[in-house]
């Protein structure tokens, strides 16, 4: 077996899947740039030491621009399942009162609609370089992919 090295790799993406806490904030740039602001929610449910069930909530931050933006603005809304693919940015700047302020958000480059009233999952919105955004429908589960490798493993062949 041979090793391999991976010299100065980094990495930096997020994925999240939650509700949206409010409906998105679509604006546009001076440049005329599309973005959308979208705060998204996770929860993190376990038993602490006395058995008790615990629900720890985190929210996030997330943008979008161009042509990702004017989707999300038209078809998300508060309380939408969604599951976002980004990279994490921290933003500073200097408030009207002098106070620096910072700001992490995730960046987001994909975007899934995970309870559209089309079917049990949503439109998958990846776009392009081109900025043009490809929208498809998620393969069921239970339904091997187009020109699938038989021998390939699936999710109910793993123990764990």
């Amino acid at each position: 077996m041979s090793k391999v090295k991976c010299k100065n790799m980094d990495i930096n993406k997020a994925i999240i899947v939650g509700r949206l806490t409010r409906d998105p904030e679509a604006r546009t740039t001076p440049g005329g740039i599309n973005v959308t602001q979208i705060s998204v929610a996770t929860n993190f449910v376990y038993k602490n030491q006395d058995g008790q069930k615990v629900e720890q909530v985190e929210y996030h931050n997330v943008v979008v621009w161009r042509k990702l933006a004017e989707i999300a603005a038209q078809y998300l809304k508060k309380g939408r399942r969604v599951l976002i693919e980004g990279r994490l940015q921290t933003r500073s700047w200097e408030s009207n009162d002098g106070t620096k302020r910072q700001r992490t958000e995730i960046v987001g480059d994909n975007l899934i609609m995970l309870d559209s009233s089309g079917g049990q999952n949503g439109p998958r919105v990846n776009p392009q370089p081109e900025e043009t955004p490809t929208i498809s429908v998620e393969q069921p589960a239970n339904q091997p992919a187009p020109n699938s490798n038989p021998d390939d493993i699936s999710v109910e062949d793993i123990p764990f």
